[in-house]
């Protein structure tokens, strides 16, 4: 009995399945129709770039930045570059013959989306006395597009891209000598936006930070030639924001109001040194490590690579000047990588005060000094 019991069970068991045999076809049936619905939109997605809208990159000199995009979809974006040889203030009293992207150094900031296709149409002024070219490190691809635009004087070059990856990236010129001529200015930042965008904030700035190598000491009066010397052994004259001392100091400060938020978009185009970038006074809420999407939250200082980028973002609580520094303190100081953000505001004694007192210090067990205006009067009456 028990045999034909469980012989019954299993037979029943097996009539279940068979009743239900339709349903697991009919479920797998279905994911194979979403993926095929789902077909045409991921083909549209993924247009040719021929079929692309097509538009003009706007792009800014430093320390201003494009305003962000505002597309749900990728596009041809056009950038035009255009290769100047110059001279320049460098500091007071001092000029340099600068390399440059479109006339200043950085080169102008480009903000473009991932997915779009950057045609890039690269000239090089009449009056240069060598071949320019650019290399995007945001591009895919061998020499980041330096072949493609190697560029003699006169002459214009087109090439284009595809921006497979999101991040903030260094371009840079890339003829040999490499080193002479990103020394010499030839670098700048383009920032390619995530599909999804960069959350809002009240104001952004565009710094990056290089080092140059003149024949006359820091301070040295007249126009100043390039030493390759000192660029080989990587000791700079001149460690600056923006290409120039003061570039964001005193009357170009940088400024904020109490309770805005800051992006900064900071770039090293080197050639050598690795920056210690910090604000004084300020921790940054969050650090785009690297330009990436790697966040790091409440730092003091990020490194910028030589060659690469990182974005910060911090709140300002309180009004006052911030100093921008290399803490790699020496070249703020004594080399120019100084810049200033004034900020306007009511005062917050809930998260700073000025200084509340200042009287003598009296070490214990030390017999008391005597009051401040009687020691005056007794220094006067010696005399």
């Amino acid at each position: 009995m028990k045999r034909q019991a469980l012989a019954a069970i299993i037979a029943s068991m097996f009539a279940l399945a068979a009743c239900g045999g339709d349903k697991p076809a009919e479920q797998a049936a279905a994911p194979a129709a979403a993926v095929e619905a789902s077909a045409p939109a991921a083909q549209a997605a993924d247009v040719p770039s021929s079929e692309l809208p097509v538009i003009d990159a706007v792009t800014t000199h430093a320390p201003e930045v494009p305003p962000a995009i505002d597309r749900d979809h990728p596009a041809k974006v056009r950038v035009k570059m255009t290769t100047v040889e110059k001279t320049m203030k460098m500091a007071d009293g001092v000029d340099y013959h600068y390399w440059t992207f479109d006339g200043d150094v950085p080169g102008q900031m480009i903000r473009v989306r991932e997915g779009d296709t950057v045609e890039v149409e690269f000239s090089n002024d009449p009056s240069s006395t060598v071949p320019h070219n650019v290399d995007f490190h945001a591009a895919t691809g061998p020499g980041g597009g330096a072949e493609a635009t190697f560029t003699a004087p006169g002459r214009t070059s087109t090439f284009s891209f595809k921006a497979l990856q999101s991040g903030l990236y260094i371009y840079h010129c890339a003829v040999a000598p490499v080193g002479m001529h990103i020394a010499n200015g030839m670098y700048g930042l383009i920032l390619v936006e995530p599909k999804e965008g960069l959350p809002k904030v009240d104001k952004e700035f565009y710094i990056v930070q290089g080092d140059f190598y003149t024949k006359g000491k820091y301070g040295a009066q007249g126009l100043q030639a390039f030493d390759m010397d000192k660029a080989i052994a990587e000791q700079p004259e001149y460690v600056v924001f923006n290409g120039h001392v003061g570039s964001i100091a005193g009357e170009n400060a940088l400024k904020a109001n109490v309770g805005d938020t800051v992006r900064m978009y900071v770039g090293n185009g080197g050639p050598n040194l690795v920056s210690s970038f910090h604000v004084i006074g300020e921790i940054f809420d969050k650090v785009y490590v690297e330009g990436g999407k790697l966040i790091n939250e409440n730092v003091q200082s990020t490194i910028v690579p030589a060659g690469g980028a990182a974005i910060v973002e911090f709140k300002i609580d309180t009004p006052g000047s911030y100093t921008l520094v290399d803490h790699s303190i020496f070249r703020a100081f004594n080399k120019g990588a100084l810049g200033q953000l004034k900020v306007e505001g009511e005062a917050n004694p809930e998260i700073m005060t000025p200084k509340l007192s200042d009287t003598a210090y009296q070490p214990e067990g030390s017999a008391a000094p005597a009051p401040a205006a009687a020691s005056a009067a007794s220094a006067a009456n010696a005399y």
